[in-house]
């Protein structure tokens, strides 16, 4: 291959044509339609294409025959592990199918994600599965409309004009702040992300409903601490309002486990011990929480799943000429660990029945199980 100032020269099927003493046709058919091209034939171009180190420009090819073989998945925080492992079940489920994923961040915002999703529009991709950053879903609809398939993933598909798949983030959060007034805990804060955002507005929503549940009022029960980002350097910042409350809250529902992480080395440095002064809850379940110390109580989600579904969708709605759409919609599931405990003016004795099962034991209320981290 030559090299000029400029670079190396992409071979060419003229190239392996000029080599294989051929022409340009021939070498497109052992290419497109191999069996068109005498056996010997097809076998000298091949030869000549592996002396010359000849890589077919399949995203040329594609673009020309309309028949893209790339999705794209663009989600608020690729670095998120809830994310990365949604990615790992569209990976797996897309690569199996002769697909390849290209991931990109929006991290969440809006005019970001729009311009993700103009450079998606112009490699005419397979379709996208996105986890949108805005309410607004209209430029999601006219990308559908210029015949790029769209997914929603962690997000209900209003009016069924998207499939969609989604976890009930109102239960998630119901579960969350039920376990801990279960536990005798009066008051309780919740360090959460923007509400603009649906999963941090749903999870809310489950919390305060929990509280209505537990007979209280979710106005004096539930102290709101907003944060910029659900990260842990957030969940750390927000550890002086979360104290400072008034009366103090004994419980934290944090809106995931990274904000979850942060509360947790903000207490310690504040020399507030965990569970014994105060209750922590993260959300997501992700690898690290039953590492964490103390091991962390979380809501656990099915990311793989989610992930995995999504593609399915997508693929479903490519091959299938009698697709519909429709949301598929899986159920949290509280995972109780070392970082929740009952308040303390409430006896051990106070705790929900359970029932034990090769060293862990599942609460007789659906979805909640504790484990021995």
């Amino acid at each position: 291959m030559d090299v000029t100032a400029a670079g190396p020269r992409r071979l060419t099927i003229r190239n392996v044509a000029e080599r294989a003493q051929v022409s340009l046709g021939t070498v497109s058919n052992v290419l497109n339609r191999p069996e068109m091209v005498a056996p010997a034939t097809r076998a000298r171009v091949r030869a000549v294409m592996d002396e010359l180190g000849f890589v077919r420009n399949t995203a040329a090819h594609q673009l020309r025959m309309g028949n893209s073989r790339s999705v794209s998945v663009v989600v608020h925080d690729v670095s998120n592990s809830f994310f990365t492992e949604a990615i790992r079940g569209i990976e797996d489920v897309t690569n199996d199918n002769g697909y390849v994923v290209i991931v990109s961040s929006s991290d969440a915002s809006a005019e970001r994600e729009k311009r993700c999703l103009r450079l998606v529009e112009e490699q005419r991709v397979l379709g996208v599965i996105i986890t949108p950053a805005d309410k607004d879903l209209g430029h999601l609809v006219r990308l559908q409309e210029h015949g790029t398939r769209v997914i929603l993933l962690d997000r209900h598909g209003p009016g069924g004009g998207f499939c969609s798949v989604a976890v009930d983030d109102v239960r998630g959060g119901e579960l969350a702040a039920a376990h801990l007034f279960s536990q005798g805990h009066r008051r309780i804060a919740m360090v959460n992300g923007p509400t603009e955002i649906r999963q941090c507005a749903d999870r809310r929503r489950g919390v305060r409903r929990a509280a209505r549940r537990a007979g209280f009022d979710p106005d004096t029960a539930i102290l709101d601490v907003p944060v910029a980002a659900l990260s842990a350097a957030g969940g750390q910042g927000a550890v002086a309002r979360v104290l400072a409350g008034s009366p103090a809250p004994t419980g934290v529902v944090c809106a995931n486990d990274m904000a979850a992480m942060g509360v947790l080395r903000g207490l310690r440095e504040a020399g507030v011990r965990v569970p014994d002064d105060i209750s922590v809850v993260g959300y997501d379940d992700i690898d690290f929480a039953a590492m964490l110390s103390p091991s962390l109580t979380s809501v656990r989600q099915p990311k793989y799943e989610l992930g995995a579904s999504a593609a399915r969708l997508l693929l479903e709605e490519v091959s299938d000429a009698t697709h519909t759409h429709r949301e598929v919609r899986f159920d949290p599931e509280l995972v109780v660990r070392s970082s929740s405990a009952p308040a303390s003016d409430r006896t051990a004795s106070a705790k929900p029945d359970s029932v034990s099962t090769n060293g862990t034991s599942r609460s007789r209320r659906t979805g909640v199980s504790r484990t021995g981290a």
